[in-house]
């Protein structure tokens, strides 16, 4: 009987549409540098007061994010809702936007980063890597993601600290970001004054004078091996015709067919890499500059100066989207469930918004709700969405959910390595639940 059952659901999942290819390429990582970026990764050194780390927002405890809507960076300390602020070190704002998950960021079809992009492949570039300083960037990256890795420790809100209280800060504050003296520069040295991080670096990289890009690649070697994410049940379904449950076969078929999910969420890790505007509530700072008055977030269009491109973010992939939340650029949304009715009508949901769905560490005097307590912002957010509204029954949403469960893998989600007990500085690690591992005796 099961037999013949999932022989009606495979004919109708062929009926829905062709499915993904199991075709990502993954380049190979060199152990030696993957360990000295585990290390980097954990370790607050990276940081201008030398308190938060890669793994302060991004940690495996919460699915390579941070458990929260909005983040708290310089200034905070702990993890997910524990993480509070410190008297003598107030942040100034949250992180304008959600921690996005990191997983299967080291596969070649990933050439675009962050929710605007403003991160991405461009041959024309330097380095073939367009990035926010342009012709400015320096060059050396093993590819986008270690470019990528260069950023969130020149951002005061999250890693540089703020004004001049540290000498990272200061060079930030002065627009001293690449060449001698430099943010990335004046951080290269104080990591390679760390005597095992430079005999680590000088063993991979030979006789090359070490600088940030060297510590850039071995974050996105370590980043690229630790969460590799390509053996769900999904994975398997395509590789090998592996069976998955009913219910996610059913999921499966809603998917790539009458949902019509897979119009933006396609390939094997479900994302087109591009922009679409769908409504999303927006909360907290906004990305905007210091001296706009706004807390509006208008997305792509920050980066391309295009109005077609507003409130347009990009897509982001679906593997082990149920250990990610919250959801959307901004964090709206605290369940999976929230989301996946979102997109059945982004408009009815964004004006329908409850601000208790967000999920949000206490911060005295943030103005978290500046949008969506003016009505012309809600407006223009609504009428920027480019989703048909549709309808789904109680029992195809629960099937899809199981279906997005079925993207899940386990040992991506708890990570290779795991958290370290120790990193070279000597500097405290934030460990979290997940078990941890002696960096000393790894390779």
């Amino acid at each position: 009987m099961k037999r013949i059952l999932l022989a009606v659901v495979f004919s109708s999942v062929a009926q829905a549409g062709p499915l993904p290819s199991a075709n990502a390429d993954f380049p190979e990582q060199e152990p030696a540098l993957v360990k000295v970026g585990w290390q980097l990764f954990y370790d607050p050194v990276l940081s201008g007061n030398r308190e938060v780390a890669c793994a302060s927002c991004h940690h495996p405890d919460f699915g390579t994010s941070d458990g929260v809507s909005l983040g708290l960076g310089d200034g905070a300390l702990a993890l997910g809702l524990d993480r509070h602020v410190t008297n003598d070190n107030m942040p100034e704002q949250r992180i304008p936007r959600n921690a996005p998950a990191l997983f299967n960021l080291g596969a070649k079809q990933f050439t675009t980063l962050f929710h605007d992009g403003r991160l991405q492949v461009d041959a024309s570039q330097p380095d073939g890597i367009r990035t926010p300083l342009g012709a400015e960037m320096i060059t050396g990256f093993s590819g986008v993601l270690s470019a990528q890795s260069m950023f969130p420790v020149l951002s005061g809100d999250e890693m540089a600290g703020h004004y001049s209280e540290n000498d990272i800060a200061q060079a930030v504050r002065l627009g001293l970001l690449t060449g001698p003296d430099g943010a990335w520069d004046r951080i290269a040295k104080r990591v390679l004054a760390i005597e095992p991080y430079k005999v680590q670096l000088e063993k991979v990289f030979g006789g090359a004078e070490l600088g940030f890009t060297h510590i850039s690649d071995a974050l996105a070697a370590f980043m690229a091996s630790e969460w590799r994410s390509d053996n769900s049940s999904f994975d398997r379904y395509l590789r090998d015709n592996e069976t998955m449950s009913d219910a996610a076969m059913r999921g499966m078929q809603l998917f790539y067919g009458k949902a019509a999910c897979d119009t933006c969420h396609v390939g094997q890790f479900q994302t087109d890499h591009d922009f679409h505007a769908i409504a999303m509530p927006q909360l907290g700072p906004g990305k905007a500059a210091r001296f706009e008055r706004h807390q509006r977030d208008v997305g792509r269009m920050r980066v391309t100066g295009d109005e077609t491109d507003a409130y347009a973010f990009r897509t982001p992939s679906l593997r082990n989207v149920t250990v990610t939340a919250p959801y959307g650029h901004s964090g709206a949304y605290a369940n999976l469930e929230s989301v996946v009715l979102h997109h059945l009508d982004p408009v009815k949901s964004l004006l329908a918004y409850e601000k208790t769905q967000a999920v949000l560490p206490e911060l005295t005097g943030a103005d978290d709700w500046w949008v969506m307590n003016r009505p012309e912002e809600v407006s223009a957010i609504a009428a920027a969405n480019e989703l048909e509204a549709q309808v789904l029954s109680e029992d195809e949403i629960a099937d899809l959910l199981i279906f997005l469960e079925a993207l899940s893998d386990p040992e991506a989600i708890a990570g290779r390595l795991g958290v370290p007990s120790s990193v070279p500085s000597g500097l405290e690690v934030v460990q979290g639940a997940v078990k941890t591992k002696d960096s000393t005796k790894i390779y």
